[in-house]
């Protein structure tokens, strides 16, 4: 099966994820720079969430880029993906409404640790679909960064019921080890496109 549907779905998805978020944020009734600090929990909880789900959206981009076909099994570990980023507004928002207690932190560390858990489960369904010597394989490798994201999202939401922001800190961590630019797709493509022009 072609993989231009999964992407093209999947964009939309994540697209209507950013919408929902930003709805849920209200605007204050006075005109007045003081009314928008009782906002500061919520617009924090939602810039954090968008984050994440940028991340997200970047690394499923480069990802399919190394994948020349899917199956069902990619179909349904993609919606998987989906269904736990789809939670990530309404956790957004409960984490930010109740401005940052302890069980709607670790709740949503919660989620944010099935988006990896489903992350994981798609790369490697798509490594099987695509061959143990194929790119996407030499590029995903051990998935290190993946492995400690979960150990650390696991910490954070068992430190949440000591203090909320120390759950919030572990998952604040999690984003700047992903926005730290990982390279091994970027390689693995352009020495995959290197390879198809040589053979031409």
């Amino acid at each position: 099966m072609h993989k231009g549907r999964v992407e093209a779905f999947s964009d939309g998805v994540i697209a209507i994820i950013i919408t929902i978020m930003v709805l849920e944020l209200r605007a204050p009734h006075e005109p007045t720079i003081a009314a928008l600090w009782p906002l500061a929990p919520v617009f924090g909880s939602y810039v954090l969430s968008f984050i994440y789900v940028g991340i997200y959206w970047n690394n499923h981009h480069h990802m399919f880029q190394l994948v020349r076909r899917v199956n069902g099994a990619v179909l349904w570990a993609n919606l998987h993906l989906l269904f736990w980023l789809s939670l990530v507004p309404f956790v957004t928002n409960w984490m930010g409404e109740n401005h940052l207690e302890s069980a709607p932190a670790a709740i949503y560390g919660f989620v944010l640790l099935m988006c990896a858990v489903a992350y994981l489960i798609l790369a490697r369904t798509l490594e099987r679909c695509e061959g143990a010597n194929s790119a996407l394989a030499a590029a995903i490798g051990n998935d290190r960064k993946g492995k400690i994201s979960i150990l650390i999202y696991l910490a954070g939401m068992a430190l949440a019921f000591v203090g909320p922001w120390f759950g919030i800190a572990c998952y604040v961590l999690v984003a700047l080890i992903w926005l730290v630019p990982d390279r091994r797709i970027e390689r693995n493509l352009a020495a995959h496109h290197a390879a198809g022009d040589q053979s031409e």
